[in-house]
């Protein structure tokens, strides 16, 4: 098992709020961070995430088929 920080903790909230559908700005008063470009640091998308933005692209561009 690797060293763990509590440093890692804050990225894994951070990825599990914009995963779960919070905003950004909402996420970022839960960490409590000042600017939202430190949230976006924090935050890492996941692939299922970018999956899924793909699919919303293609059914935006081609239909549900």
């Amino acid at each position: 098992m690797r060293d763990v920080r509590v440093h890692d903790a804050r990225h894994t909230a951070a990825t599990l709020l914009i995963e779960q559908g919070v905003n950004i700005r909402v996420a970022q008063e839960v960490l409590g961070h000042t600017r939202v470009t430190t949230t976006e640091r924090y935050a890492h998308v996941s692939t299922p995430l970018m999956r899924d933005a793909g699919e919303r692209r293609a059914s935006a561009l081609w239909g549900d088929s």
